[in-house]
């Protein structure tokens, strides 16, 4: 039993020691150091948004480094057990360093995860989109039910949320909502949630009890700043303005100042309605096109390739990724990674980190195959 545990924990380190050559902890300290000259800085503050940026990236940094630390000094501490344990024998202590061993694996589990957020904008804000598909009410009811998994979602991992648009439908639920989860790495692990999400249950709003599908769809797209440089017609806009509307809670101003842009020779329309002024509005919402018209033309050169190479098996933009099912049984599956659970109160409450988690390790072994 002891060898067993033994095994276990030299496991854990060996995967743990991977990790920490992926991510560099050397490297981190220094961008840390740097981080703090730039915020030593008498002006640091006179740009308010990008003294928050920086500020909340060095917390984010120092907080990995810590989590690293954390790890290291639990594997010593077994460590250290298990040998104590080689020279008495005591079951209750076998008994304790086995849950020490299942936390250092969730702890190792969850850095590793962090690991695979390397992309270019992971470390980004996320612009969530939600948009119900066809079903009239049950669709609408069905993507009210998703913004608030990913608000649950946000709050319990420290997010900060701003919703900006909120389109409430005549009966319940919403046509649409589109809100910004702020904080590091927002993007990188909400980009697993991108595409159609589709539920089974019998419908509240029929009579006859009868059992529905409705499905809608998520888009996430990353936050950019002005470092990306998108240049857009002003004659290919047209700009509505409307009074906000719906039950948007503590997250949407009631103004008279909501405005729509569409992009005419994408369809692309984004609304903003969480400033108090037209013209704050205005400025946000053209910042979400940019983001929109950025990323639209990343999945085109994305896209190019794929037929270029004769590539196939990619998830393609906006298909189904998940099935929740209410009923005839009770379960929630991720089609691509084939993760699931039956606990569908827990996932709808904003569980979907081990979802998350699937994903990146799926798609990091995708990208390791090709």
């Amino acid at each position: 039993m002891l060898e067993e545990l033994k095994i276990k924990l030299e496991e854990l380190e060996n995967t743990f020691t991977s990790v920490k050559e992926i991510i560099k902890p050397d490297s981190i300290e220094n961008e840390i150091k740097q981080l703090d000259e730039l915020m030593g800085q008498s002006d640091f503050w006179n740009d308010t948004k990008k003294a928050q940026e920086i500020s909340s990236k060095r917390n984010y940094l120092a907080n990995k480094l810590q989590k690293i630390k954390d790890i290291e000094d639990k594997i010593q501490y077994i460590k250290e057990y298990i040998e104590l344990l080689e020279l008495e024998s005591d079951e209750t202590a076998k008994k304790e360093i086995e849950e020490e061993l299942k936390n250092l694996e969730k702890l190792v589990s969850k850095l590793e995860t962090e690991s695979l957020l390397s992309g270019e904008y992971d470390s980004k804000n996320a612009i969530v989109s939600i948009q119900s598909g066809s079903g009239g009410v049950e669709a609408c009811d069905w993507a009210e039910m998703l913004l608030r998994m990913y608000l649950r979602w946000a709050e319990k991992n420290g997010y900060d949320i701003e919703i900006v648009d909120y389109q409430p439908d005549d009966v319940a639920g919403i046509k649409s909502a589109t809100f910004i989860v702020k904080g590091p790495y927002a993007y990188g692990y909400l980009s697993a949630e991108q595409g159609v999400h589709r539920l089974v249950r019998i419908s509240p709003f029929d009579s006859n009890k009868r059992r529905h599908t409705s499905f809608a769809a998520v888009s996430v797209i990353p936050e950019i700043g002005e470092e990306i440089n998108v240049e857009i017609n002003e004659d290919d806009l047209r700009i509505d303005t409307f009074r906000a509307s719906g039950a948007g809670g503590q997250h949407v101003n009631k103004t008279d100042s909501a405005v729509r842009i569409t992009h005419i020779p994408t369809g692309i329309v984004v609304s903003c309605q969480s400033e108090r002024s037209q013209i704050q509005n205005r400025a946000k919402a053209m910042q979400m096109l940019k983001a929109k018209l950025y990323q639209l033309e990343i999945e085109k050169q994305k896209q190019k390739k794929k037929e270029l190479e004769g590539e196939k098996k990619d998830i393609t933009w906006g298909s189904q990724i998940r099935s929740y099912v209410f009923h005839p049984y009770q379960m929630v599956k991720d089609l691509r990674t084939g993760y699931e659970t039956g606990n569908i109160e827990a996932v709808m409450d904003g569980d979907l980190n081990p979802f998350i988690e699937s994903f990146l390790k799926y798609k990091a072994s995708e990208s390791a195959k090709e």
